[in-house]
């Protein structure tokens, strides 16, 4: 018998995250792409190796993978390509903005689908009761109003990708504006990935909490549970 430390996966370490995306990238990029260091090509595969890097350890060591962390190394390779071919900064602005407002077009275009992307983000068995929750929605006769929240909630998700393309463009497109291959390209690149999380990443992150938020009052609403019984890992529950 497998206890709970064994099947469970190991969690992912924010401070880690953010050191090796962010912290290590921009110090390397602002401080390390002068001649007399790495130059500014060495800098920027020094600096592009560390998400890559972070990412395939984190894979190997958690064995879990999710659609975030692929379009994350996919945004990084892309960076890295736009860079070393020393394409127009305009294509960097658009990279940036294309990868959230895909995502964003994909979370509508799944409602057409028999697994909406919302009920993976939100909605599943890593976070909620989904099987306490659907019991009880159908004891209720509430499945009906249940698909037009979820509905509700995946306009919602959508709306954080796409203010986060909206801003990643603005910002891409204000801050790196030389040439791919230059000293300064490199560190606007820096100043871009160091401002990328609290201009960025925090807002659309608020968005996608609003979300959140709306589909746990509107499931306690239709349910009659409350929201201890619905939300995993609460100690009210006893971990089950």
């Amino acid at each position: 018998m497998h206890t709970q430390a064994e099947t469970t996966p190991a969690r992912e370490s924010l401070l880690l995250n953010i050191g090796l995306n962010i912290v290590a990238p921009t110090l390397i990029l602002t401080k390390l792409s002068g001649d007399a260091a790495l130059g500014t090509t060495g800098a920027l595969l020094a600096a592009l190796a560390f998400p890559l890097g972070y990412g395939a350890w984190d894979f190997w060591r958690r064995r879990k993978y999710n659609l975030f962390s692929v379009l994350g190394l996919v945004s990084v390779l892309l960076t890295g390509g736009i860079s070393l071919l020393q394409l127009p900064p305009h294509y960097l602005a658009v990279k940036e903005a294309a990868i959230p407002g895909l995502l964003g077009l994909a979370v509508l275009a799944s409602l057409k689908t028999r697994w909406p992307l919302v009920r993976s983000l939100l909605f599943n068995d890593a976070v909620l009761h989904t099987g306490r929750i659907q019991s009880a929605l159908e004891a209720r006769g509430a499945t009906g109003g249940f698909e037009q929240v979820m509905n509700r909630a995946t306009w919602l998700l959508a709306a954080s990708f796409f203010l986060s393309a909206v801003l990643n463009y603005a910002l891409a497109s204000t801050l790196v504006t030389a040439t791919a291959g230059s000293l300064e390209y490199n560190e606007q690149l820096g100043r871009l990935t160091a401002l990328s999380y609290p201009l960025i990443a925090l807002p659309a992150t608020a968005v996608m909490a609003g979300a959140l938020f709306y589909l746990f009052r509107r499931i306690t609403q239709l349910t009659g549970l409350a929201f201890e019984e619905i939300v995993r890992g609460n100690a009210a529950n006893g971990g089950h």
